[in-house]
Order: structure tokens, then C-alpha cells, then sequence
């Protein structure tokens, strides 16, 4: 576990040194859990964005999108739910006066009994080699069923507690499991108490006419209180789905790991209506229509798995996490949810407004159900970044940073690299440059050796870098290095659109969804 985090707090420092992600405020001490996204970064999250918006808006005839407005009116918050109960469940230690997530804390605790039966796992299998069972051993070991037995009834209890909103029970798991703050060391707990995720603030010219409103915590609710006028406007007809990005914001009782939870923080969310009784049908197509969507950027297959919900909720029916291995442990980068007609009936209910849609093949309204994907981009950000990231030993005490980022998603695509700095090829690198920009966003240096030069691009993934030399002023040839594999091949200028466009275009991931 101590390897792992010094993996992340490697991987976190190259964000920041190669312009990825920076704390936001940083020359006045910085801004807990706020993150700002450098030259790079912001490039590598359009691309993230891209990708997921023209998946949604171009692959599907049926799902147009959305801009919402942040600031919303109050009572929108209150038909959600999210005044009453969008809480987490807060307990503090009295002597370290630090603040936690109860469910957090006890879920730390269940993980630890999912790493001793995998060590145990682990053990075994490098004993035995090839001719190990592990299933057979999950099932028949002693420890491991022990392990198990504990891990099964602490997880049994702690779902119930959470269902029944029991905050008493929360905090007696937290004794009986002797859980300690890692700050003080000690067991001295507070009661756990709700608390309330959402900012609020104020909205109007004078104290007296000004109206309390909320920053939103999700950007769901601006889709379904435009359902009725994005139906009629667009002639929809259902099934259809509704797509939008946007930042939410949540002030986080435990902001941690980097930008995996923050308070200010960027959603991709498409909700898609169907009619009732349709909504499992659905539900599985864009649960396996979302894994298709991530397995498709190549980091590994092994590296993503779902996650059903066992306590809902209030609004769903079902809900399945995609869950990404990241260098803490599987982490959810994903939702998909069933919302069953909660939303717009609540919608309709506080607005005193109809909120149905008239089906003419069953030639009747009604209240259409809700399948939502939801994704966040900082953790599809986070996800991307840390699996790419590689400290490569090259042999014979050589080593290189590289980020193998998917072509398509890369902030740089090529780099325009001359040689030496005279004989013209600074001046023949520029116009190459300056030829390419308008299909691919390019980077051109000068500075420095060659092979400092190819480091550089390497630490900030760039696949593709294009050397002119003095052949290139006889033949019109240059030298492409390829990242992942540093090969070397002589192509000609007028060849390199081509070659490029066919390993970066965004187009090569979208293909590879149909």
C-alpha cells in the first residue's frame, strides 16, 4: 500500500511539473480540494470531453444536448430531494479535530479485509504456479474464509445501517471495529450527523429581497426541468435522451486523493427517457454500452468492473457503478442509474405544471421513466492520466517518463522538432509546423539536445514527433518517432497528414463503438 501511494504522489507531482493540473489559489497557500488545469490538462480534458460528447450526439439519432444555467431556481432543489437528503453522514475526532465521512471510514475498513484475502490469494498462487486453483483456494482456504466471514458481516451490517439511515449504528460499527483517526491515533468520536452537501448563497440587489440559492450539486436537474420544451422544440420521440456538461459543486465533508473528489467539479450526463415499464431493457444497454465506451480507450479491460448498488437511491430502481483501478484501489469513475419518473413527477408536482409526454402509438400520456449515465470528468481525467503513466527503465541505466495517453485523447499530437538550430531547418520545421496546425494541435522546440527534446514530449504523452534534418531540405522527408515504441521511420511531408489524422482522429475511438 506504501509502494502505491508513493506511485500517486509521483504521479500527482508530474501533473503539476508538466502542466496538467495545478492547486487552484496557489500563490496565497492554495484552496482545499479546488483544482485548476494547466496548458496540458485543460487540453486533455476537451479531448475526454469530445470524445464523450460525440459519442452521445453523433452516434445516436435520438440524444441532442444541453447548456443549463448553474444558478437555478431554489424550489428545483426542493422537488429534487437535495434539500432534505442529499446529506452525508459526518463524525469528528476530538482530539486531532478532524472531520470525516462515516460510511468512508467503515468502507476503508471493509477494503482491508478485501487486501488480506487477495495477499493471501497472491502467496498462494506464486507457490503453486501454474497449477493454481484459484477458485478452489477462495473456497476452501481457512484464512481466507475467515477473512471473508468477517468482511461478509461487517459489510451486512454496515449496508443496513446505511439503509435505515441509522447514524446511531454508523458510529457504533466505528467503535466496535476500533477504527482510529489516522491523524491522532485514537478512538475519541463524536455522534454522527448529517450534513448538507449543498453551498448556498444569495441572489438579489438588497438584503431584504434577496433570494437564498444554491450552486448545483448536479447537473441533472437542468435536463429534466427542460424535458418539455427540448421535446417539443426537437420533436422528440421516446425513447430519446437529453446530454449535457457542466461544473457542479458539492462542499465535501472528506475532499481527498487529488482531484478524484473535489468541491467544484465537472459532470458529463446524459438522461434518457423511456416509457415505463421499458426502463430495465435500457438500463442494461447503457450499462453495457458505457464499459463498451471506456474499454474502447485500450488502458486494460481488467482495469474496469461494475459495482451494483445495494442501497439505492430514493429516486432509482436500479444503479451500477463502473468502477477504475486507480493507484488507491477500484474507485467510481461512472454511474448508470434507473430514476424511474421520480424527477419529472416531482418537477410537475411543485411546478403545477404537466409534465407528460403524449405517446402516439399507445395513444395515451404519461410520465416517461429515466435512465441516467453520469460520469465525472476530473475522475475520467484522474482515471486516464494514472494508467497511462509510466516510468519506463530503458536498460543500461537509461530511463524516460512516458504518459501512453490514446492517441486521440493526447493534449499534443505531434511536435515539430529541428534538428539543429541553423542551416535552415528551424525555418523548414516552422512551415511543417504551421502546415499541420490547422488538423492537429502541434508544439514546436528547439531547445536543447534532441533526445532532451523527445523526453520532454514523451512526459507530456505527445505520440508523435517529427525530426527535420538536412536530408529533409534535399528530399522532403522527415524522421516520425513513435512514443510508445521510440521507432523511427523516414516518411514524406506530404505524407504526414494522412499518417497522422489515421492514429490521432477521434474518429478511431468513435469507430471502434459501433
Amino acid at each position: 500500500m506504501a509502494k502505491q501511494e508513493d506511485v500517486f504522489k509521483t504521479i500527482v507531482a508530474h501533473a503539476k511539473e508538466y502542466g496538467f493540473v495545478f492547486q487552484s489559489s496557489e500563490i496565497y497557500d492554495g484552496l482545499s480540494a479546488v483544482y485548476d488545469y494547466g496548458q496540458n490538462g485543460v487540453e486533455l480534458k476537451n479531448n475526454i470531453k469530445r470524445y464523450w460528447w460525440e459519442s452521445m450526439t453523433m452516434l445516436h439519432d435520438n440524444i441532442v444536448g444541453i447548456d443549463s444555467a448553474i444558478f437555478m431556481h431554489p424550489t428545483i432543489w426542493k422537488a429534487s430531494g437535495h434539500v432534505d437528503a442529499f446529506n452525508d453522514p459526518l463524525i469528528d475526532n476530538k482530539d486531532s479535530k478532524k472531520r470525516y465521512r462515516a460510511d468512508v471510514l467503515i468502507e476503508d475498513e471493509i477494503a482491508k479485509f478485501d487486501d488480506k484475502i487477495n495477499k493471501e490469494v497472491a502467496k498462494a498462487a506464486k507457490r503453486f504456479g501454474e497449477s493454481f486453483d484459484e477458485e478452489m483456494f477462495r473456497k476452501t482456504n481457512p484464512r481466507v474464509l475467515e477473512h471473508q466471514a468477517k468482511r461478509d458481516a461487517l459489510h451486512e451490517r454496515f449496508a443496513k445501517a446505511m439503509n435505515d439511515n441509522d447514524l446511531a449504528e454508523l458510529r457504533q460499527i466505528i467503535i466496535d471495529q476500533e477504527i482510529v483517526c489516522p491523524i491522532s491515533g485514537t478512538r475519541n468520536w463524536t455522534d454522527v450527523r448529517q450534513f448538507n452537501l449543498m453551498f448556498k448563497t444569495e441572489m438579489g440587489s438588497t438584503a431584504d429581497g434577496a433570494m437564498n440559492v444554491y450552486l448545483r450539486p448536479e447537473t441533472a436537474q437542468g435536463i429534466f426541468v427542460n424535458y418539455l420544451n427540448v421535446q417539443k422544440t426537437g420533436r422528440m420521440r421516446i425513447p430519446f435522451g437529453i446530454a449535457q456538461i457542466g461544473k457542479a459543486f458539492r462542499n465535501e465533508i472528506v475532499a481527498r486523493q487529488f482531484i478524484f473528489r473535489m468541491r467544484e467539479f465537472e459532470q458529463m450526463e446524459m438522461q434518457f427517457f423511456v416509457r415505463p415499464g421499458e426502463e430495465m431493457h435500457y438500463f442494461d444497454y447503457w450499462r453495457q454500452w458505457r464499459m463498451r465506451w471506456h474499454k474502447a480507450l485500450g488502458m486494460g479491460d481488467s482495469k474496469y468492473r461494475f459495482h451494483d448498488h445495494e442501497k439505492l437511491a430514493h429516486y432509482a430502481n436500479a444503479a451500477t457503478d463502473i468502477e477504475f483501478e486507480m493507484p488507491f484501489g477500484f474507485k467510481e469513475v461512472e454511474g448508470i442509474h434507473s430514476r424511474t419518473d421520480f424527477d419529472l413527477s416531482q418537477h410537475e408536482k411543485y411546478s403545477g405544471k404537466k409534465i407528460q409526454y403524449f405517446d402516439p402509438e399507445l395513444n395515451k400520456s404519461y410520465t416517461p421513466y429515466v435512465i441516467e449515465t453520469s460520469i465525472g470528468v476530473d475522475r475520467m481525467f484522474l482515471s486516464v492520466f494514472c494508467s497511462c503513466y509510466e516510468d519506463q527503465d530503458l536498460g543500461n541505466g537509461d530511463r524516460r517518463v512516458v504518459l501512453h495517453f490514446p492517441a486521440p485523447l493526447a493534449p499534443v499530437k505531434c511536435a515539430v522538432l529541428p534538428l539543429v538550430k541553423k542551416d535552415g531547418l528551424p525555418e523548414k520545421a516552422r512551415e511543417i509546423q504551421h502546415r499541420l496546425r490547422f488538423d492537429f494541435t502541434c508544439q514546436y522546440d528547439e531547445k536543447d539536445s534532441i533526445g532532451k527534446r523527445y523526453r520532454r514530449q514523451d512526459a507530456i504523452g505527445t505520440p508523435y514527433c517529427v525530426t527535420v534534418d538536412h536530408q529533409t531540405l534535399e528530399d522532403n522527408t522527415v524522421t516520425l518517432r513513435h512514443r510508445d515504441t521510440m521507432e523511427q521511420q523516414r516518411v514524406a511531408i506530404d505524407q504526414l497528414e494522412s499518417m497522422l489524422a489515421a492514429e490521432v482522429s477521434l474518429n478511431s475511438l468513435l469507430r471502434k463503438l459501433l
